[in-house]
């Protein structure tokens, strides 16, 4: 067996590979690694995405957690963000979010943290594995009053839509937003927060029913957003993921606006009013050229780490600064929230609009974004990380590196949660690089499936 945690928590197709008791398992070690120095009765917070998985792996978990001697609070469904405030908010000592972020609804996942917020270092993510494997040897299982309960709160996202217009209490009358909730955890908190700060609200895929999480829907599926901002005459949409750690935007042209290009909007308006912390955004490996490009146009510090918001966020504590993030979306605001948070994101970034009075299409002109082709070859899950052992891949790979040297950059990296290997290539040439990537992913896929 491998290692359960990926790069985001342990994930995989529900009542399959993420079976309910793998959930008990992972809720009595991680309950036990999370809170055996505390010298009172622990407080685990569980919350979990709009999957009809949810329900099944929570209850087990708890179950699990409860069996170690650990209380759990259920808060229902809530963003992925909205668990890692009010962690830290209600001095709980771990949180647990049952879901797979913008993954199809067959899958769900497990992520952990700690009472502080945050994600859980690899160290102690091993620790949680290595009880597992070995049948949670050495732990003591209580009995009597020792065993822990359940409580249940339906009052949470209330707290956390507070927290997120506290933050960013910008005045949103006279604009019309549409917002894709993809059917997931954000379906309430998102539409409510913006209706509060006085925006007209065009809601859409907001009505989740357990099976519709993320099918053609939210940042993973941008065209029927565009087409509704063009045809609504919004000023800007607004498209989340299943548990609204993400976001991604469409100006009034009905363009996508890129994670890369939020961070740039939102960053040198910060650095402009004296609150992007270091002069520095921290972003991953993934990010286009051309965010890179802006940073040093505008004299930013632009940090880069392996992909994965974790590894954003572990750079971002080390140095001190106050953005960080991915293409993909997930912005973190580490001065408000220990995590991606699509709300806050999305709060910011319609901040900048209102107080420079310029549309999105204009203020994302601030970084140009480069020709990027990004094609997945779909491999088994246990070889995705030795791609660079077969012969043949390994020659393509230094090849291309080598024809796009000084032009562009060739970048491969195994997926940390599905059975993918990743091929991107930037250069000026759309169409060669896109050749070229699809050419490099079925080689990898040809021979390593």
């Amino acid at each position: 067996m491998g290692r359960l945690f990926g790069t985001d928590g342990v994930r995989g197709i529900a009542n399959e590979e993420l079976t309910p008791l793998l959930a008990m398992q992972l809720g009595q070690a991680g309950a036990y690694v999370l809170t055996k120095e505390k010298a009172h009765k622990p407080t685990l917070m569980v919350g979990c995405d709009t999957r009809i998985s949810g329900d099944m792996l929570a209850n087990a978990l708890m179950a699990g957690a409860c069996s170690v001697g650990a209380n759990c609070v259920f808060v229902g469904v809530l963003p992925t963000p909205a668990i890692a405030y009010l962690t830290k908010k209600y001095k709980v000592d771990a949180g647990v979010v049952i879901s797979a972020s913008h993954n199809p609804v067959e899958f769900n996942g497990i992520k952990f943290f700690d009472g502080d917020g945050y994600k859980l270092p690899d160290e102690l993510e091993d620790e949680i594995d290595a009880l597992i494997k070995n049948n949670m040897q050495g732990v003591k299982f209580p009995t009597g009053s020792g065993v822990g309960k359940v409580k249940y709160r339906t009052d949470a996202k209330e707290e956390y839509i507070n927290h997120a217009v506290q933050a960013v209490p910008v005045a949103l009358n006279g604009m019309k937003i549409v917002v894709d909730c993809a059917e997931g955890a954000s379906y309430y908190t998102s539409v409510e927060a913006l209706k509060e700060l006085g925006a007209e609200v065009v809601a859409i895929h907001n009505n989740p029913d357990g099976t519709n999480i993320n099918a053609n829907c939210g940042s993973t599926h941008m065209e029927e957003l565009q087409a509704r901002v063009v045809y609504e005459k919004a000023n800007v949409g607004l498209a989340f993921d299943g548990d609204a750690d993400r976001l991604l935007a469409v100006d009034e042209n009905g363009t996508m606006v890129d994670g890369d290009q939020i961070m740039s909007i939102v960053g040198t308006y910060m650095k402009q009013k004296g609150t992007l912390k270091q002069n520095a955004i921290v972003a991953t490996v993934m990010s286009n050229l051309g965010f890179f490009l802006m940073a040093e146009k505008n004299g930013i510090t632009a940090e880069q780490t392996k992909v994965g918001d974790r590894y954003v966020l572990e750079r971002m504590r080390e140095i001190g600064a106050s953005l960080g993030g991915e293409q993909s979306g997930h912005v973190i605001f580490l001065d408000e929230n220990t995590t991606g948070d699509g709300l806050l994101s999305a709060l910011h970034l319609l901040q900048v609009i209102v107080d420079t009075g310029k549309p999105l299409s204009e203020l994302s002109k601030v970084m140009e974004v480069l020709p990027q082709a990004l094609v997945n070859a779909k491999v088994a899950n246990h070889k995705k990380d030795r791609y660079l052992e077969y012969p043949e891949i390994a020659k393509a790979i230094e090849e291309l590196t080598e024809k796009f040297a000084g032009e562009g950059r060739v970048l491969i990296r195994p997926s940390g949660t599905e059975p993918l290997v990743r091929v991107m290539i930037e250069g000026k040439d759309k169409a060669l690089i896109q050749a070229e990537a699809e050419k490099l992913a079925s080689l990898i896929q040809d021979i390593m499936f």
